[in-house]
């Protein structure tokens, strides 16, 4: 059976290695710049292209009447799969593949769709993230049947690194399984996914201002942010001494002081374990681990006053 390839990221890179491996033919690979957080580039998609023969096409406009007559030069291509391609798929190319065009999704359809899923859902203290392979429609967000459904249970202790993880680890197998399913019968789908707005939830993308750090907050607020925001993102942030201040690591500290004292005052400095204990607007935490100054994996008793805020 022939497959089509769209999106970006080594998570598709991995899939498209993994149909291969199964005896799948990849005749078609589009793909478009990639995000700086990803591992595999344009041009890793392309060299992959060359090495097994498939066309390849560089463009963030799939829908543009040359590539549409360009995939509909190779004749008949049942399916194809897609991963965070950087534009919506109009349903004029969905049409091209008479199956469909599958999308992995991080995120609990019809609820989260739209971008930075997983990080809105440690903000939004969820108690689990979804992620589900859906039919595509065209011209909408996150839409069509879902073929097959994952969850992860998560805490306020949960970093989005741990999440891509786990996504990188399942979607893979999740895709091959969906794509054979589908190989068997054409009609399948594990649940019609509902059309009502009330059920679904728009999450808008996240930029690395986002993770400016607000010390005001609660301390469980400010965690959430430094979770939401690690790697493989930039990064929550504040100011020290008039310079970035990246924090990577925190979790909430709990002691039985009764205090007045400014959101962001420093109120504890623990050399032997190079931790840091912020005041927040409502509780205290501790910070494990910072950057500073283009030094990374610092330890936060690099702070060695007290006397010092954080903005």
């Amino acid at each position: 059976m022939k497959i089509g390839i769209i999106g970006r990221t080594e998570i598709l890179f991995e899939v498209t290695e993994l149909l291969l491996a199964q005896g799948y033919e990849i005749p078609l690979i589009v793909t478009a710049k990639e995000a700086p957080e990803y591992k595999k580039t344009a041009q890793d998609f392309e060299a992959l292209a060359h090495k097994i023969g498939a066309v390849f096409i560089h463009s963030a406009k799939i829908n543009s009447t040359e590539n549409i007559q360009k995939i509909k030069s190779l004749g008949s291509i049942p399916l194809a799969v897609s991963i965070n391609y950087s534009g919506v798929i109009a349903q004029e190319v969905i049409d091209l593949f008479p199956i469909g065009i599958l999308n992995a999704h991080l995120g609990d359809l019809p609820r989260y769709r739209g971008n930075a899923c997983a990080a809105w859902a440690i903000l939004n203290k969820e108690q689990k993230v979804g992620l589900c392979i859906h039919k595509m429609i065209g011209g909408e967000l996150d839409s069509g049947n879902i073929i097959d459904r994952k969850y992860l249970d998560i805490t306020i202790h949960t970093r989005i690194g741990e999440i891509w993880e786990w996504l990188n680890k399942e979607i893979p197998p999740m895709m091959l399984n969906s794509v054979m399913k589908l190989s068997q019968n054409p009609a399948y789908y594990l649940e019609v996914q509902s059309k009502d707005p009330k059920d679904a939830l728009r999450t808008y993308p996240r930029l690395p201002e986002d993770g400016k750090i607000n010390w005001q907050q609660s301390n469980e607020e400010v965690v959430r942010l430094i979770n939401a925001s690690s790697e493989p993102y930039s990064g929550a942030f504040c100011e020290y001494e008039g310079e970035k201040l990246i924090i990577w690591r925190a979790a909430i500290y709990e002691d039985d002081e009764n205090y007045l004292a400014v959101a962001g005052q420093v109120a504890h400095i623990y050399n032997d374990t190079g931790e840091v204990v912020v005041i927040t607007g409502k509780g205290k935490v501790i910070l494990k681990e910072v950057e500073y100054q283009n030094n990374r994996n610092l330890p936060a008793a690099f702070i060695k006053s007290i006397r010092k805020r954080l903005k």
